[in-house]
């Protein structure tokens, strides 16, 4: 997705836990509640997401397992619960912020999974729904601050 925004500035939300509560309070994203289980929001940071609505899972728990700030990428994988329950052993989300030109950039956000055979037709739950929706948000939320800072 492309917004227009300095890549830096898109970054600075996906790389933090600002992502997180931004996606917690937007009711669009699905997300009901996001709690911080341990870390800072670096690698190695355990998020706990509860889910509105009737999912297929209520509640997951993913890791930042990769944070890059220098490619500005970031990988989380769920850890416990949700897809897991499903018979897949990976799931994994990565977003990269790629630079476009001076004033925007692209959001690529990629959904990785491996399903145990028997359990392959679960694979079909598999949508990029979710990324969509917050690649979507985050959009609005950076022009809407940009268009703040423009008017001071």
């Amino acid at each position: 997705m492309e917004v227009n925004v300095l890549a830096s500035e898109a970054w600075e939300l996906y790389s933090m836990l600002r992502l997180a509560k931004l996606a917690e309070e937007e009711p669009a994203s699905g997300i009901e509640k996001i709690d911080v289980i341990e870390g800072d929001g670096g690698a190695g940071t355990i998020l706990k997401l509860t889910f509105a609505g009737p999912p297929l899972f209520t509640v997951y728990k993913e890791k930042f397992i990769k944070l890059d700030n220098e490619k500005r990428l970031k990988e989380t994988e769920v850890v416990e619960g949700g897809y897991l329950e499903l018979g897949f052993t990976l799931f994994l989300i990565r977003f990269e912020v790629i630079e476009k030109d001076n004033d925007s950039c692209i959001i690529k956000s990629t959904i990785e999974y491996d399903v145990k055979e028997e359990a392959a037709a679960n694979a079909s739950y598999v949508t990029i729904d979710a990324v969509a929706n917050i690649a979507e948000l985050s959009k609005n939320y950076l022009t809407k601050n940009k268009a703040a800072k423009d008017e001071r």
